[in-house]
């Protein structure tokens, strides 16, 4: 006896092909795997290469600004920056301003990761396979959302 299951009309705006999040969530994944030999040969995680990012441009930051910027929590952050801070490339103190808040410095190891960091982004485009103009105007489509749902 086969056992068959009463056909029901699927609602399109359930189907996975019509979400936005899917395709957004598995490209972030996806992108991530492209970053993670090219991060190995710099001893850093993704989420630590975020960080340096930041600190290469800005010099110091404080916990809170990292993750403001990072959109992550000073619970995820913690344990990162003192991995980095273990490897010497990172300082971690109190503002003397404000004892609540921990300022995060570049040292000079962590500054020269950027020298090594540089040729990365050149290297994820080309893997991208797509025209700058594209690349251009997603990245900026994907800033506005991240904006508008901030």
């Amino acid at each position: 006896m086969t056992h068959t299951i009463p056909s029901t009309a699927v609602n399109p705006l359930l189907q996975l092909e019509n979400q936005l999040c899917f395709p957004l969530y598995a490209l972030s994944r996806m992108i991530t795997k492209a970053y993670q030999p090219l991060l190995q040969e710099l001893d850093l995680t993704y989420p630590q290469y975020l960080v340096f990012l930041l600190l290469w441009e800005h010099q110091e930051l404080t916990v809170k600004e990292l993750g403001d910027k990072l959109l992550l929590d000073s619970g995820t952050l913690t344990p990162l920056l003192k991995r980095l801070e273990q490897k010497h490339w990172i300082t971690r103190r109190r503002d003397p301003r404000d004892e609540r808040s921990v300022i995060i410095g570049l040292l000079p190891a962590g500054q020269a990761l950027q020298a090594r960091a540089c040729q990365l982004p050149e290297q994820i485009f080309a893997k991208l396979n797509m025209p700058q103009a594209d690349f251009e105007a997603l990245r900026t489509q994907l800033h506005t959302l991240l904006t508008q749902l901030a």
